[in-house]
């Protein structure tokens, strides 16, 4: 294990201050890092009985993140409750506005809202870390409004001191590329339906099993695009036929291998500048 410098070390004792100066943590888990160190510290620095970790196992959450966040709670002895959100039938949500993260994101915290009520002393925690600030996200807005905490953001943790600590303390996911939600590979717009997301699921599926771990595949109607990062461009040609035979029989009948790579957010360039957004 490596020993963090003097920031890290400073932040970690931040964290810890935080944490301790509040009796418990209900704490929105998705399995991704993120939230996955926020659950972590809540559960060393408050103690078992003091802390939940909250799933929703949606439509939009890749199978393999819900079973790996069901095995991060085994293996740390945390509290962990499964719940179902809705998010599909809302309209608002489905119809994929550009702020469709608030409605999933609103959905979540109601949830958890409901939940809180039967441990008053508890504070609903979430993953927002300080480089998420200065992004497009709409849920924020939805966290605001729901009294939500953001210990990684409030003590300053970037993405980086997010995975420096992780590994520091050997959370298995300290590494994890990142999985944003299946939704976020429709185009705004576009309909947010199940069968697109299965379609999506399976063929990032398939594309990790040949050996691709950090995929994202767009989903526009029948056609597919589909993300690799730049160090895995060359080595798609050898089974490209293959790869664009088993997109055919997942439902898309035409596939491009996109040359610009892997960018997070794409999605969000017809957006416009952030600042415009904010205004």
């Amino acid at each position: 294990m490596n020993v963090p410098g003097s920031i890290i070390n400073d932040k970690i004792v931040l964290l810890q201050r935080w944490f301790s100066d509040r009796k418990g943590s209900i704490v929105a888990f998705s399995g991704g890092i993120d939230s996955s160190l926020v659950l972590y510290l809540a559960r060393k620095f408050q103690g078992r009985e003091n802390v939940i970790g909250v799933i929703s196992n949606s439509e939009s959450l890749k199978n393999k993140d819900f079973n790996l966040a069901q095995s991060f709670c085994e293996i740390f002895d945390i509290r962990l409750i499964v719940i179902k959100t809705n998010e599909l039938s809302d309209l608002r949500y489905n119809q994929n506005p550009i702020n469709r993260c608030f409605y999933c994101k609103d959905h979540l915290f109601k949830d958890l809202q409901i939940l809180k009520s039967d441990f008053p002393d508890f504070e609903i925690l979430s993953g927002t870390n300080h480089d998420d600030l200065g992004d497009y996200r709409p849920g924020l807005e939805a966290a605001k409004n729901n009294s939500v905490g953001s210990p990684l953001a409030d003590c300053k943790l970037t993405k980086d001191d997010v995975r420096t600590i992780a590994k520091h303390f050997d959370l298995p996911n300290w590494n994890k590329p990142a999985s944003p939600c299946l939704s976020s590979r429709i185009p705004y717009n576009q309909s947010v339906t199940l069968d697109k997301l299965r379609q999506i699921e399976a063929a990032e599926d398939m594309l990790n099993d040949f050996g691709f771990a950090e995929v994202r595949v767009r989903h526009f109607g029948t056609f597919g695009k589909i993300e690799l990062l730049k160090s895995d461009m060359g080595k798609i040609s050898s089974v490209k036929d293959l790869i664009l035979t088993q997109m055919k029989i997942i439902g898309f009948e035409r596939t491009e291998i996109d040359p610009e790579g892997l960018v997070s957010g794409k999605m969000n360039r017809v957006l416009g500048s952030v600042s415009l957004l904010k205004a």
